[in-house]
């Protein structure tokens, strides 16, 4: 009997496993091109060993953007319930993924109940549980503090893991030699800076990546590699210490790969409008071609309360051009925990920018639900156009709000609409 320890050592063999079978159901993909695709790493499947009841999803070359979703228990907000409500809704609002970023309480148990009811992949950051969970200072974790909670994770079945390892000396100086507006603005790159000037030491998962590697082999774990120094504000975008990190992380992708581990790339971040595109480029260049995993981006650093619009506009330009995965953004980015309707609107936002650019990148049939909902415009044919909406809910609600003497219309044209007036031209109807 053949066997295989990842998906990439699968597809290298030429094995088709059950989550290869998902991603062919649900995506115009060829078993011969998905093979060769996750053999080179350009497609990933985030399928842990231990995550049984998980859908197979793909990410990356000629596949459907895919979005994530994050949520978590914290210290201010600490209501598990309510999370793992967030975790069912996001599922029905057809979320591609979830990240459990708990920092707070009993991480553990919140994050196995996660993985028992979720079919979606599940990624998580282990460098906040380490803090979580060990309850010291972070210069006081131990090297064997962080790859015990990495192992755990393994263990309970998370499909992928955001691991910072490309935050080492060399970008930690390049930072410091090229001063930001905003410093370090994600979390686990700011805890692991922390770690490494109270130590006086390298970073743990970049002095050790093979260590980890072995972790991620035995359970079939994705490396998402973290952009520890993304930037968080448009004057810091693509600097040095960026494109330092970027560089480190195409070396780690390549070691993954030697070890049959497959590997994504995270990115950033806030990007002017005009640098989304050479960002997606050199991401793909410096990394080979590994699936990008971007947050946004958001392209102007003004709108609090619409990060969620804010994002959608850099998703859609980046997934045209090479972003893999989206990371949704809410309106209540930079502000506060979401609640479930922030979850909603940053779910809609992101859905919207991921189907704008496979149609624009011409993903096989992508353009189809354009199509049927365009059909469905030209009959007047309200039911249909709910049934297609990416939102039937506030479709309906709209519609239901106002309400035209003529069925046929809506309050806004009335008797001047324009699609009712030339049917009966063109059609005869």
């Amino acid at each position: 009997m053949t066997t295989y320890t990842t998906q990439m050592d699968a597809a290298r063999q030429g094995i088709v496993t059950k989550q290869m079978q998902d991603v062919l159901a649900s995506e115009a993909i060829t078993e011969s091109d998905l093979l060769t695709k996750m053999a080179n790493g350009h497609i990933v499947i985030p399928a842990n060993v231990n995550h049984t009841n998980l859908i197979g999803c793909g990410i990356g070359s000629g596949l459907r953007t895919k979005i994530n979703v994050n949520l978590g228990v914290s210290e201010d907000c600490c209501d598990v319930e309510a999370e793992l409500t967030k975790v069912h809704r996001s599922v029905e609002l057809k979320a591609d993924a979830i990240m459990d970023l708990s920092t707070f309480g009993d991480t553990q148990t919140f994050r196995k109940r996660t993985i028992e009811v979720c079919p979606a992949m599940i990624g998580t950051v282990p460098v906040y549980d380490a803090v979580a969970r060990y309850g010291k200072n972070v210069g006081a974790i131990t090297v064997d503090d962080f790859f015990d909670v990495v192992k755990m994770h393994a263990e309970d079945g998370v499909d992928f893991l955001t691991i910072h390892a490309g935050l080492n000396r060399t970008a930690v100086e390049r930072l410091k030699n090229n001063p930001r507006l905003t410093h370090v603005v994600s979390r686990g790159g700011s805890l692991l800076l922390h770690w490494m000037d109270v130590n006086d030491a390298e970073n743990p998962f970049f002095e050790h990546y093979d260590r980890l590697l072995e972790m991620c082999r035995k359970y079939d774990v994705t490396l998402s590699l973290g952009d520890g120094l993304r930037p968080g504000s448009l004057n810091d975008a693509t600097d040095a210490a960026q494109i330092q990190e970027l560089i480190v992380l195409g070396e780690l992708t390549k070691r993954s790969w030697e070890a049959d581990v497959q590997v994504m790339i995270e990115g950033p971040g806030h990007v002017p409008l005009n640098e989304v595109v050479s960002n997606m480029q050199i991401e793909k260049k410096l990394c080979h071609g590994a699936p990008f995993y971007v947050l946004g981006p958001i392209v102007t650093d003004i709108a609090p309360g619409y990060d969620h619009i804010t994002s959608a506009i850099g998703g859609a330009l980046a997934a045209t051009y090479g972003a893999d995965f989206l990371c949704y953004v809410t309106p209540a980015e930079h502000l506060r925990l979401p609640d479930q309707d922030d979850m909603k609107e940053g779910i809609i936002a992101t859905r919207i920018a991921a189907h704008a650019a496979d149609v624009a990148k011409g993903i096989p049939n992508a353009i189809d639900w354009d199509n049927k909902m365009s059909h469905a415009r030209k009959e007047l044919d309200w039911e249909k156009m709910f049934d297609l909406a990416i939102d039937p809910e506030k479709a309906r609600a709209y519609r239901a709000s106002s309400q035209p003497i003529d069925k046929d219309v809506c309050t806004m044209c009335g008797d001047l609409c324009a699609v009712k007036r030339s049917r009966e031209i063109l059609e005869k109807v």
